[in-house]
This record gives C-alpha cells, sequence and structure tokens, in this order.
C-alpha cells in the first residue's frame, strides 16, 4: 500500500511517501503509523483513501493509496 503524506505530517514521517503492507481498515493503518512515529499522536490529520476522505473506521481496499492530509483552511 502506498501512503502520501503531506506537510507537517511527511516532516513527522521523514519523507513524502511510504510503502507498507496492506491494512483492512483505517484504524489498524493508524495503530501501526502511532507505534512507527509516535510524534504523529500529537498532531490532528485526516485520512483520504483513493483520493476519497474518510472519517473514523474505514475499510481500506487492498493495493490502495491512502493520504495522510493536516488540516488545512481556505476560503
Amino acid at each position: 500500500m502506498k501512503i502520501l503524506a503531506f506537510g507537517k505530517i511527511a516532516e513527522i514521517i521523514g519523507k513524502p511517501q511510504l510503502e507498507v503492507d496492506d491494512f483492512p481498515t483505517t484504524e489498524i493503518l493508524l495503530g501501526y503509523l502511532h507505534q512507527q512515529y509516535p510524534a504523529l499522536k500529537n498532531h490532528k490529520f485526516s485520512i483520504a483513501v483513493n483520493k476519497k476522505q474518510v472519517n473514523g473506521n474505514a475499510p481500506i481496499a487492498l493495493g490502495a493509496e491512502v493520504a495522510l492530509l493536516p488540516p488545512f483552511s481556505g476560503g
């Protein structure tokens, strides 16, 4: 699975993209990310799966592209 990270999230991870094993749900993916990158626990971010933002615990299809999106503002 490809994980794209943006803004502060990419800074914490140390790179803008990760390749990891597939995870079945966003909750399990978050557990993995928090274990590997504990500083992420202190930052709010959204998750998008295949370019669609998801809320709560959402399924992740095999081979999906996941994006970690920091808070953004705009007008």
